[in-house]
């Protein structure tokens, strides 16, 4: 699956996109200002119980939170 295809999978889901999870991290203080400041476990936990995704879907939001990976990204 590529990153894309992760990303369309969770908007249709959750009905939010990377800018929503940039904006809600940044309230939780998983991101300051932009840069992770959480562990992964933290923010997977937090996306599969806040919006039931699986681990690879919250993986691709930890990517996007990291800087790893972005909207552009295959």
């Amino acid at each position: 699956m590529s990153f894309q295809a992760y990303l369309n999978t969770i908007k249709q889901k959750t009905g939010k996109g990377p800018a929503d999870f940039r904006a809600m991290a940044e309230e939780k203080g998983f991101t300051k200002n932009g840069e992770l400041a959480a562990k992964a476990g933290d923010i997977t936990n937090w996306l599969k119980a806040d919006f039931e995704l699986g681990h690879g879907h919250a993986m691709a939001i930890f990517a996007l939170l990291k800087g790893i990976k972005d909207e552009g990204s295959v």
